[in-house]
């Protein structure tokens, strides 16, 4: 936000700019014991969709890229610290749970290539979406599903994915 703030000014002189913010599906779905993950990426949604309705006027365009689980160290250092965070407290089988469900969705991911295609696309668009989805399939059908259902059904359909 603060890059943001600063590229404003001479974007509105310009009457022209695009800004970027990587977002992910976890802005839109949350998984349990990953809170604090899924409300810094539902803000920057927020945050997003706010922004756009500022600058529209100026000719500025405000692009939310949401990508699913990517290649990289992240997924496993959030699942190693999971385990070392609540893998001994109350929430230990939960933890156990999603800890096993993530480490086999790890070969299920995109590239990063794939992400960077996402915001080339976005940035070359002559007319630009507000959103680009990942194109990975499951999270594509959560997303889906996401919009028709209750949040209890919701929950459900998470959680019996974790509790397998």
């Amino acid at each position: 936000m603060r890059l943001a703030q600063l590229a404003l000014p001479k974007m509105r002189e310009n009457k022209y700019g695009k800004i970027v913010n990587i977002s992910s599906v976890g802005g839109k779905i949350a998984f349990p014991l990953g809170g604090w993950y899924h409300a810094s990426k539902f803000a920057l949604e927020a945050l997003s969709d706010s922004m756009r309705n500022e600058v529209r006027e100026f000719g500025i365009d405000i692009i939310v890229v949401e990508p699913a689980a990517t290649r990289s160290e992240w997924g496993s250092i959030a699942t190693d610290n999971l385990m070392k965070v609540s893998g001994h407290t109350a929430y230990k089988d939960l933890a156990k749970k999603t800890h096993e469900v993530f480490t086999k969705l790890s070969n299920k991911v995109q590239e990063p290539i794939d992400i960077a295609k996402l915001i080339k696309k976005g940035i070359e668009a002559k007319k630009t979406k507000t959103r680009y989805v990942a194109k990975e399939t499951s999270s594509r059908i959560l997303l889906f599903l996401r919009k028709f259902l209750s949040d209890k059904l919701m929950d459900r359909l998470i959680m019996s994915q974790i509790k397998q």
